[in-house]
């Protein structure tokens, strides 16, 4: 969780904002996964977001699914997720943020994946299918342990809503910028810059947006707005279509370019 702050606190002093790559964990397998967040982290990547495989991802559209039944065919599981963020810890001092859903949590135990996770070098836990009036038992677990319960913030949640999720997240909020599912679009909500600036208005802890960003462009787009920008299924499309060095390639020229427009101009 440390680690996270201190991510943020090291940007802000510097003008920046943060790049927060998502990948699912195991695609196409967990060797090519580790590889991959390596070469992100080298290439500006600030915080790593690692998707643990699900076989009912509500969230996701069909890119992130597709991702998840490869890694589910592969075998990985929760502990195999884990295995792979100490793996990368071992290596990289990035802050790592599991996003999975709660299911395979709970049948888990809160308290034992929280401080195993802990253990593995995990900063932080995404659970998209958790409501805040369930979310308790699971944020009690994750504070003693040590890991960030990171909540979302819908352009539907109403600003009472989104006060309080400001209040009881940890490590920044994540904004879903969209009505919707997970994947790359074209274009985003032209009312995005507006419900961006009314969030900042509501909470004082970090800022993310996340849900539907794919460019270079609309990273500079949303960066004044935010201190972090989420990319996900840009980035897993290529991991579908690329192999071996090829993808290592194209994966950390992406983030490079993604990460171009949130240092200070200039630098």
């Amino acid at each position: 969780m440390q680690r996270i702050e201190r991510v943020f606190r090291r940007l802000r002093a510097a003008g920046e904002k943060a790049l927060i790559p998502f990948i699912t964990a195991g695609d196409p397998d967990l060797e090519t996964s580790r590889r991959l967040a390596l070469v992100m982290a080298r290439r500006g990547a600030d915080i790593l977001e690692l998707g643990i495989p699900f076989s009912d991802p509500l969230a996701d559209g069909p890119t992130i699914q597709a991702a998840s039944q490869r890694a589910l065919q592969a075998g990985v599981t929760l502990p195999e997720v884990l295995k792979l963020a100490a793996q990368i810890r071992r290596e990289s001092d990035i802050p790592l943020v599991l996003m999975g859903y709660y299911n395979p949590i709970l049948q888990h135990g809160l308290t034992e994946t929280a401080r195993e996770a802990a253990d593995c070098g995990v900063d932080g836990f995404i659970i998209p299918d958790l409501p805040l009036e369930e979310a308790e038992p699971w944020r009690r677990a994750a504070l003693a342990a040590g890991v960030a319960p990171i909540f979302l913030a819908a352009p539907t949640s109403g600003a009472e809503r989104i006060r309080r999720l400001g209040q009881l997240t940890r490590g920044f909020l994540y904004y879903v910028s969209i009505t919707g599912i997970t994947g790359a679009r074209r274009e985003l909500p032209p009312e995005l810059v507006a419900a961006l600036r009314e969030v900042r208005t509501l909470v004082s802890c970090p800022v993310a947006v996340g849900f539907g960003i794919s460019t270079p462009e609309q990273v500079a787009w949303l960066a004044p707005y935010v201190d972090g920008v989420v990319v996900g299924s840009a980035i897993v499309e290529r991991v579908a279509r690329l192999r071996g060095e090829a993808l290592l390639q194209e994966i950390g020229d992406f983030v490079a370019a993604l990460k171009e427009p949130l240092r200070p101009s200039g630098s």
